[in-house]
């Protein structure tokens, strides 16, 4: 199993990204879409040994959809350049919870991500209260050699400039309190995911992911209700 047909027909999407196209090569389009769930429902399966709570899930309530909402863009393509699922329990790709996400695109850009993404500004605040009461375990987790290497930072383009209201502004790790996001991501070459092996290696990524999904989901599922079932309450 490998995404090199997904690849393929995401290349050519990029250049031919319109309604014309996209109804000349629906079969193909078709074909991508079954081969990228197979590869949902390989790594729901493989992650589900080492963290139980997405044993739930099914690759179809993960994977994002390939149309774009154009409605408030400037740009009206109407079909995104990537394929993307995100494997959480408590709703899949609209969970609030830190999970796994899996993203093929050309030319370098596919990854391997996770963590809590958008969090609301309640969650966000309970979050930072988390990471500041709880810093050396958060530590001991993402300054791990193996983890580092994966993953050597936070995602931190939004971060704010100054430390937020209600932390001390010397804290020695102000810089984990100024994220908007608590995300991590790792990049794949377009010869890696090609490879056989596509989902042993992002297994093994998503693997060394685990413990920072379990830190934040602690402090998640005491701001936002959980079903172990995997869907929402």
């Amino acid at each position: 199993m490998n995404g090199k047909n997904i690849l393929n027909f995401l290349r050519q999407l990029t250049i031919n990204n319109n309604r014309e196209w996209f109804a000349e090569n629906k079969g193909w389009y078709n074909d991508v879409k079954t081969e990228f769930e197979h590869m949902g429902e390989a790594l729901i399966g493989r992650i589900a040994e080492f963290d139980q709570d997405i044993r739930y899930m099914q690759a179809k309530d993960c994977i994002f959809r390939i149309y774009r909402d154009t409605r408030f863009s400037l740009d009206k393509t109407p079909y995104k350049d990537h394929m993307g699922i995100f494997i959480a329990a408590n709703g899949g790709r609209k969970s609030y919870r830190g999970g796994y996400y899996f993203h093929l695109q050309p030319d370098g850009k596919s990854m391997l991500a996770g963590g809590v993404w958008c969090p609301t500004p309640e969650l966000l605040k309970e979050l930072r209260k988390s990471v500041y009461d709880n810093i050396d375990e958060l530590l001991d987790i993402i300054q791990q050699p193996t983890f580092k290497a994966y993953y050597p930072t936070f995602w931190d383009t939004e971060k704010l400039k100054t430390v937020p209201r209600g932390f001390p502004k010397d804290f020695e790790h102000a810089d984990l309190l100024k994220l908007k996001h608590y995300m991590v991501e790792h990049y794949l070459t377009d010869q890696e995911v090609e490879e056989e092996n596509i989902i042993d290696k992002a297994v093994e990524g998503f693997r060394i992911m685990q413990p920072l999904n379990a830190f934040l989901n602690y402090t998640v599922d005491e701001v936002i209700p959980y079903n172990h079932r995997g869907e929402n309450k």
